[in-house]
Formats: structure tokens, C-alpha cells, sequence
């Protein structure tokens, strides 16, 4: 009997940073190796990859990684992934290329490339186990499913996907193909869970097409569309709605012209017309009406521009009275409270807001009744809801009972829950380190608790700075106290306030220099000490308190 692990290492509980690890015997294949974009209580985060530890204990047995699509919650921790890690990549001919794209734009000079490209034909063994993939729908080009066949049966991991009857060539799932690896015997599915909740279900791509369309041929002012760049089938209904109204498309933003002239190349995005696409600086030469300025990013980033072309800050473009802007994507959650910020700043420039989702429900995940059909399809032993919060994942096991699979064969896991499957069942076993890494910058890991507490505290209550200058010599202060604050009060409005902190910081210096043990830690906890309890007291705020101390004696300053 073969020694099967299933084990999440980021995308459960969470959205984003999916990265799943299925072990069979002595071989390990990780499947997607995404980020996570913060929320706003994590201060200055760039991103959160997902904890590589248990992959480094375990370094000798990885097979490959294996990619479903091209977006950052499937490829976005990759470049981090591959400075520790020299194995190969699987992925279909965009995903490659847009890995690629996204490694060079982190700007870390990588230096690999063990890529290979697959396709839904492809098969690749690994010591009698069979990896295989299948084509399914989402919001870009080539998205795979991963079908991992073992001696034990096969698991399947969907990574995003929907299914729509009328989805162009590119984007078409091959339910055949699905409903044979189902024939074949899977033990375990991990299925999409991000939509599972959803009341609505999901509107064909032809119709969205048709939205977008209609849209465009009723403005006659500028459009600002404001879309996800890696969503490629919203850039190709923008494009193609654009010539159908003859308009000019201007795209605004640097990263998205990459990801766009990729696509291209690779003929994944259709240009209708040469002509199409017009320099943003030649903006002035066209009249309102023919104008469509594209502005994407990552997810949020969009929302993030529109408020700064409210605001009259943008680098490029910005807002004016009679514009239309256009919210082509879903935001989520927790975008919801931006968004509305973003649509006040739109309409007290003279704007109009319109979202795709006023009229539709446009979603690259699966709603309940797609969800049910790739189990029926499949047809598991074992159901494993994934890329989801707790709530949507619950959401999705009670999907799946009701097409037949027993709770007790459901497992709602937490990332490094470790599944396990031997005598004939599956069963949690434990659990292995599987925390978040934190990006800031070039820094990878080098932010923790203390820091973002800090940067907290900072955006809270701002920064206190005390500095002094003593000679402990002939104990007493050379120069000082001089108090500086950021963030805390307007000092012009506070002269009392810095006056007796500044009382206070002389008598806590000249006690310690008084003191025969004189200690320059217990000198600079003192001041922190009674700063603290002071300014609490007059103001209930808590600034991070910053003693600056310095020392003088004949021939040098020296500072603490």
C-alpha cells in the first residue's frame, strides 16, 4: 500500500497563497505556489508567501512544482520559491511565461530555468506515479486542472475554475476529460471553495461580453475601466467592445503593458485592430468620446488608482467631470469599504461610477451548481474544500453531502493539517509549521510581530523623541532636553505639554547621573517609564516613546 499525504501550506481559511503538497511514498509534488495581498492591518507588507519550512526539511523528495494558471495566488510566491529550491516547474505555455514575467519583475535575478510547458495531453511519470491535467475555465487562458494518479486512486486539485457552455476556445473545460479521470477512480478531490457561499450563480462570459459592449456603445464621454491586469478575458472583452464602438484604448500602468504584450506574443489575447491601442501621452489628440484609458494592477491596485485619479494625483490620468468609470472586476470583501471611498471621490469630481457587478454576478470561481457538477463528475471518496475562508469551505462540504459524499469523509483542514490515507482510509495525522512569510521590500521573513506591532502603534499614535546630550563626567546635562514628535500633537498647539515633558526627561537624566551605578539601559527605560504614564494620563494616546541620549566629554560625542 502506497503512503498518500495530503497537506496545505497556504489557500485554506484564507484567499490566496495556495500552495498544496501531496506526497505518494518517496515523491513530492506541490501543487500551485501563490500569494496572499495583505489587509491593511499588516503596515507597508508588499505580500504574504506561504512558510517553506516543511518543504525544506523535506527538499530531497520534491518532484516538481505544478501550476493550475497564471495568476499571483498561483505563481506569485514562485520567485521566492525557486531562490531555496532547484526543481522543476510544470505549467502550461502562458503560465510559464507569465511565472517568468513575475520573477523578473520582483526584480531578484533569478537565475533558472528547469521550466516545461504541458498541456491537457501531457502525462509525466514519477516512480509509477502518473501526473496528468485537464483543461478548465477561469479568467485567463490555459488554467489546468492537476489530476495526480497513485496506486491508491487519484487526487484531484481543480485550482480555480468554472464552467461555462459557452466559453471561447482558450478558456473551453473538457468535461470528457473530467468525467474519465472520475471513470479511473479519484480518492480525493481539493476543489475550489471561493464562491461557495454564493446565492447568485455565475452568467455566461457571452454575456458579460454583451454588458461590457453595451456599455461602451451608451458613453459619450471618456471610459476609465478599471480591471485586474492578470484577468485576460476582461482585457479581451474590453478590446474587443472598444472596436465594436470605435474607441482607442489607452493603457495606463507599466506591469499591465507586460502582461498584455506577453499575452500577445503568445496569441492568448487578441488585438481586433492594429490601431487599437494608442500611447497614453497621446491622449489630447482624441475627443472624449473615443477614449477608453485601461488602469489594472493587482487585486485592490485598480480601486487604489481610481482614488488617486479622483484625488488628482494620478502619474498619467485623471479624473474629470463627464467621465464614466468602469469597476470591471468583482472586489472582494474586503475591498468593499475602498470601493465605496474610491465612488465618492469619482462623483465629487463630476464623475459616474458603474460596476460589472450591478447587473451580473461575473466570478472566475465556481458558484454551488458548478461546484456540485465537478464532484458528480468525479465523483471522490475523500472531498477536500479548498482556496476559501473557514465560511465558504464549510459552505462547500455541505455542498458536497448533498450530492452524496458523508461528512465523515469531508475534511475541513487548516493549513499544515497533514491528511492521511493508509488502511483502507483517510484521516487527519497531525500537523507540520506552516506560518505566513512576510515580503517588505527585498526583505523575505525579516518582518515579524514586534515590527508590524510598531508600525501599529505608529499609524495609531505616532513617535515621541526625546534627546539629550549629558557629561557624566561632572554629572549633569550638557543640552536638552529637545523633544521631537511626529504624529502625536501639533507641538505649536502643545507648548505646555512639550514643556513638562521636557521637565520630566531633566529630572529622570539628572536622578540616573546622580546614581554611582549608572546604567544606560535603566537610563533610557526610566524616560520611557515616566513619559509613558505622563502622556497617557494627558492625552490617552501611545506613542512609541524614543529616548535619544547622548554623551560629551572633551575630545568626542558619543551617542546612545
Amino acid at each position: 500500500m502506497e503512503k498518500i499525504k495530503i497537506i496545505p501550506l497556504g489557500g485554506v481559511r484564507e484567499n490566496g497563497k495556495n500552495l498544496y503538497v501531496v506526497e505518494s511514498n518517496d515523491d513530492l509534488f506541490v501543487l500551485d505556489c501563490g500569494l496572499m495581498y495583505p489587509e491593511e492591518e499588516l503596515f507597508g507588507i508588499d505580500a504574504v508567501i506561504p512558510d517553506f519550512s516543511y518543504l525544506e526539511e523535506n527538499r530531497s523528495k520534491i518532484a516538481g512544482v505544478f501550476l493550475t494558471h497564471g495568476h499571483e495566488d498561483a505563481i506569485g510566491a514562485l520567485p521566492y520559491f525557486l531562490e531555496k529550491f532547484d526543481v522543476p516547474v510544470f505549467g502550461s505555455e502562458l503560465t510559464v511565461a507569465l511565472a517568468k514575467l513575475f520573477a523578473k519583475q520582483t526584480g531578484m535575478g533569478i537565475e533558472f530555468d528547469d521550466y516545461h510547458i504541458i498541456d491537457e495531453h501531457t502525462e509525466i511519470d514519477f516512480n509509477d506515479t502518473i501526473v496528468k491535467f485537464f483543461n478548465t475555465t477561469h479568467t485567463i487562458p490555459d488554467s489546468m486542472g492537476i489530476a495526480i494518479k497513485t496506486g491508491e486512486g487519484t487526487i484531484v486539485y481543480t485550482g480555480n475554475f468554472k464552467f461555462d457552455q459557452s466559453a471561447k476556445a482558450m478558456y473551453r473545460t473538457d468535461l470528457s476529460q473530467i468525467a474519465e479521470i472520475g471513470k479511473e477512480g479519484v480518492l480525493a478531490l481539493l476543489s475550489d471553495s471561493a464562491e461557495a457561499e454564493s446565492t447568485i450563480e455565475n452568467v455566461s462570459d457571452l454575456k458579460v461580453a454583451e454588458e461590457v459592449l453595451e456599455t461602451f456603445q451608451n458613453a459619450n464621454s471618456r471610459i476609465i475601466v478599471a480591471a485586474v491586469g492578470s484577468n485576460i478575458l476582461r482585457i479581451q472583452q474590453v478590446f474587443d467592445a472598444a472596436v465594436k464602438s470605435n474607441k482607442k484604448i489607452f493603457i495606463s500602468g507599466k506591469n499591465v503593458e507586460e502582461i498584455v504584450g506577453t499575452a500577445l506574443r503568445l496569441e492568448k489575447l487578441i488585438l481586433p485592430d492594429e490601431s487599437l491601442i494608442v500611447p497614453i501621452e497621446q491622449i489630447n489628440k482624441f475627443s472624449d468620446d473615443q477614449i477608453v484609458v485601461l488602469e489594472t494592477g493587482a487585486p485592490g491596485e485598480p480601486i487604489k488608482a481610481l482614488m488617486k485619479m479622483a484625488t488628482g494625483s494620478h502619474s498619467q490620468v485623471n479624473v474629470k467631470e463627464g467621465d464614466l468609470v468602469y469597476i470591471a472586476t468583482s472586489p472582494s470583501t474586503a475591498m468593499e469599504v475602498i470601493v465605496a471611498e474610491a465612488e465618492n471621490l469619482i462623483y465629487r469630481v463630476g464623475g459616474t461610477v458603474k460596476q460589472i457587478t450591478d447587473n451580473l454576478k461575473a466570478s472566475g470561481h465556481a458558484t454551488p451548481n458548478d461546484l456540485q457538477l465537478m464532484i458528480n463528475l468525479l465523483k471522490p471518496t475523500y472531498f477536500v474544500p479548498v482556496q476559501g475562508e473557514y465560511r465558504t469551505m464549510a459552505a462547500h462540504a455541505e455542498l458536497a453531502n448533498q450530492v452524496g459524499i458523508p461528512f465523515k469523509n469531508i475534511f475541513i483542514l487548516g493549513n499544515g493539517d497533514v491528511l492521511a490515507y493508509d488502511k483502507d482510509r483517510m484521516h487527519a495525522t497531525g500537523q507540520v509549521i506552516a506560518g505566513n512569510t512576510l515580503i517588505d521590500g527585498v526583505g523575505i521573513g525579516d518582518i515579524g510581530n514586534i515590527v508590524l506591532r510598531d508600525r501599529r502603534l505608529l499609524s495609531e499614535d505616532g513617535i515621541f523623541v526625546a534627546v539629550v546630550t549629558i557629561d557624566r563626567k561632572n554629572k549633569k546635562i550638557a543640552s536638552g532636553p529637545q523633544i521631537v514628535t511626529r504624529g502625536f500633537v501639533y507641538v505649536k498647539e502643545s507648548v505646555e505639554l512639550i514643556e513638562e515633558t521636557s521637565g520630566i526627561v531633566k529630572d529622570v537624566v539628572e536622578d540616573n547621573l546622580q546614581n554611582k551605578k549608572f546604567d544606560w539601559g535603566s537610563l533610557k527605560q526610566d524616560i520611557r517609564d515616566a513619559l509613558g504614564k505622563h502622556l497617557f494620563q494627558k492625552t490617552r494616546r501611545r506613542p512609541i516613546i524614543l529616548p535619544v541620549i547622548m554623551e560629551v566629554s572633551a575630545n568626542k560625542k558619543r551617542r546612545r
